[in-house]
C-alpha cells in the first residue's frame, strides 16, 4: 500500500511540474504585460509576494476594481486555453 501511495504522489508531483511549465507558456504567450503582473503578484508567482487586489491597485496606481476585472479576464483566458 505505500508503494502505491508513493507512486501515485510521484506521478502527481510530475503532472503538476507539467501545468506549471504550461501555465508558464500560456501566460507568456497569451497575456498582456499588465496581465501577467497583476496575476504574478496576486498568486505569488516567480517568488513574488501573494498580494491583495487593494495592494495590487496600489502598486500600479489603478483602481481595485480595475485589478479585479483583468484579474477575471486573465483568469478566464487562462482556463480556455487549458481546457483547449
Amino acid at each position: 500500500m505505500d508503494i502505491m501511495s508513493t507512486e501515485s504522489s510521484i506521478e502527481d508531483d510530475i503532472d503538476t511540474k507539467i501545468k506549471v511549465e504550461q501555465l508558464k507558456k500560456y501566460m507568456d504567450k497569451y497575456l498582456s504585460r499588465r496581465e501577467k503582473t497583476i496575476i504574478e503578484l496576486r498568486y505569488g508567482l516567480y517568488g513574488k509576494k501573494t498580494l491583495t487586489q487593494r495592494e495590487v491597485a496600489k502598486l500600479m496606481s489603478i483602481s481595485r476594481s480595475y485589478v479585479s476585472r483583468i484579474e477575471k479576464k486573465a483568469l478566464l483566458n487562462l482556463k480556455k486555453k487549458f481546457d483547449g
